[in-house]
Parts: C-alpha cells; structure tokens; sequence
C-alpha cells in the first residue's frame, strides 16, 4: 500500500488532482500514524523524495504554524548549500554557515523568507521532489498561524510544481473525515479538491501476523480473533492490552487462553467507554446539553442559532429540570470553552465546533444520552 500510495504522489497521472495534495483519513488508534511513519515515509524516500514529517499532534499546546514551520527549518539546517542559497539570496555575499551570519530564525511567515523560498531553494539544491506529511493536519486550522501556514504551503506547491522546480507533494492525515473536509472542501481552502481518501483499517492478515507472534497461537482462531478487532473498533492497542493482561493472569490454564482472551478484549472495550462516559457525566447541566445536541446534530451544528437554543432547553428541561440556568450565547460560549479543557470539543479558528472524537457519539448514543431534546 505504502509504495502504491508513493508511486501515485511522486508521477501523479495527467489528469490527477493529488498535485494539491492527498488527505487521508482514519479514526484515531486505527495504526494510520504508524503506517504514514513507518511506511509511507520510507517508501517516498526509497522512491527519491526527501520527506518531512510533522506531527500536530505531539504538542497540542505548541501553535500548528509554529510546528509546521521548525519542521521545514529542520530539514533546511541539514544541507549548507541551502542555507547559503537562502543567505544570498536574502542579499548576503557572504555566509558563516553554521554561524551568526544567517539564522534560519528567518524562515517563515512575516520572517522575511518565505515558505515558498525556502523549499524551492530546498528543491534546487537537492534536484529531488520534497513530501511534506502533516499528521493530524486537522489542527493546523485551530490558529490563525495554522491556518496561515496551509496558505503559505499551497503557494509554495504552486511554485515547486512548476517546471521551474522539482516538485512538492503534501501529504496530510487527520482522525476526522468532516474535519479534514475544512482543509479541502470549498474554494476559500488552501487545498480545494484535493483528494480524500479513507484510510482502511488492519484486516485479517494483521491479525494473523499478530497471532503469529502469542506463545498459546494454537488457541487462537484466526476469524474469532478479527470479530473481536471489529468490536473494538480495529483499534491495535485494545488487542495488545488484553494481552498483556492475559500473560500476567497467572489463573488461566492452557486450553482456556481463547475463552480469557475474549473475556479481556471486551473487559479493555467497556473500560474504554466508561473512562469516557465518566466526564460526560461530570459536567455541568449546559455543558452536557451543548454537548448532546453537538453530538446529535453532527456537521450541521450551530452553537448560537435559535433553534440550537431551543434544543439546549429541551434538554436540560429533561435531563436537568430543576437547574435554573437559561441557555444564551453568553454562556453556550462558557460550555463551549469548557469542554475545549476537558479535550472533547474541537473549535476552528474561524469558529466552527466539532466533537475532538466521533467515537464519542456512538458511546454516548450507545448509553441513550442523545435521546434527549
């Protein structure tokens, strides 16, 4: 898949949109991260590209630009002859590289080289197209220097992609399918029309790889094994942890690993959806009224609308109805905010609200909370 994937980036066919880049999209926990790590980053440097790799989501306090932009100066500080393409092209005869004549400081929005520059010097130098992959690409647009940063990308792929340069292909991953659909879905986006394609989760020949590698193997039946993949919503970490519980349960004796095994896998599956239906229920009235009808409502929520109001009250007449407070923007606003510092809602920088994980919905439909109002 990986090289399939790399392949069809590097010698996009005529008539192909993936010039504007490639989105792809998985539930979180499903293995994407590890496969775009360990796969497709591999098989596009085996092909001649160099790779960058940002993750948005390893410091989800540090602003997306920001990250987005070290990544770039990162990979410029491994080659002199960039720098000192960028140096002199910013009007510097001559240049200490590696010293205090040049900072790559300078790279990036309002720095006075731009993203554009700096990977189109990258381009030159090497001769060799640049994939810039961007994991969790969703968060870029939870800042305005995020949302920025995709800007100045799209201006630098034009460029790069024109027979002046050798090309740049972006590659971004999100855990989101509506979300990552922001990034490319109307023509005010930086990638309109841009591909997006769902990831598809590790099927059976993970799971016989992955009973392969169990020392009671011969326990196992390979199609009973996937059903409890599938319940666990083919999350690789749900498997793993049943295991782990499995080899240190000193009670179980050969002949009743298969029986345990399931019992596990299903004991890690309820411990998961309570953890999470743990903090619904700890909220505050307004802050679980806003949250249900955001679950319900899906993409087509809108926090302030009159009607949304309406649906606010209607659930907290039933699931609340002593709690005095009256829902108004005001304090939607307040909920809102809350549960962005709980990690359960999402907001763009232009004021849209998502929930952080869809998972979220079907547990809390699953546990009957989206039946009211």
């Amino acid at each position: 898949m990986a090289k399939n994937l790399a392949g069809k980036l590097l010698k996009p066919a005529a008539t192909s949109a993936s010039g504007s880049g490639l989105f792809l999209a998985a539930p979180r926990r499903t293995g994407k991260s590890t496969f775009v790590r360990e796969d497709l980053r591999p098989a596009l440097e085996a092909a001649g590209a160099i790779v960058i790799y940002v993750d948005l989501w390893e410091d989800r306090k540090a602003d997306p630009g920001d990250v987005i932009i070290s990544a770039v100066r990162a990979e410029l500080a491994k080659r002199e002859g960039v720098i000192a393409r960028l140096a002199k092209g910013s009007g510097m005869d001559k240049v200490a590289v590696g010293g205090l004549s040049f900072s790559l400081d300078r790279v990036g929005m309002a720095k006075g080289i731009s993203l554009s520059a700096a990977l189109s010097a990258l381009s030159d130098e090497t001769r060799q197209i640049i994939a810039l992959i961007i994991d969790e690409a969703q968060h870029a647009i939870t800042s305005e220097a995020g949302a920025d940063a995709l800007f100045a990308l799209k201006a630098a792929r034009d460029e790069l992609n024109s027979s002046h340069h050798h090309g740049l292909r972006i590659v971004a991953t999100g855990s989101n399918r509506d979300k990552l659909a922001m990034l490319r879905g109307s023509k005010e986006q930086a990638f309109f029309g841009a591909p997006l394609v769902a990831f598809p989760p590790l099927g059976t020949d993970y799971i016989d790889w992955f009973i392969a590698h169990l020392d009671f193997a011969k326990e196992l039946d390979g199609a009973a094994v996937y059903g409890w993949f599938r319940q666990a919503a083919f999350r690789p970490e749900v498997l793993g942890a049943a295991v782990d519980a499995l080899v240190y349960d000193l009670q179980t004796e050969p002949g009743r690993y298969a029986q345990r095994l399931e019992e596990l896998v299903h004991e890690q599956i309820e411990a998961n959806s309570n953890d999470a239906l743990r903090v619904v229920h700890s909220l505050t009235p307004l802050q679980s009224a806003v949250l249900r009808v955001m679950a319900s409502a899906g993409a087509k929520y809108a926090p302030f609308e009159q009607a949304t109001m309406e649906r606010y009250r209607a659930v907290i007449a039933t699931t609340a109805p002593g709690y005095k407070v009256e829902p108004d923007p005001g304090n939607v606003q307040q909920a809102l905010n809350a549960l962005q510092e709980k990690a359960l809602v999402w907001r763009a920088a232009r004021g849209v609200y998502a929930l952080e994980d869809t998972f979220l919905a079907e547990l809390m439909d699953k546990a009957g909370l989206l039946q009211a109002g």
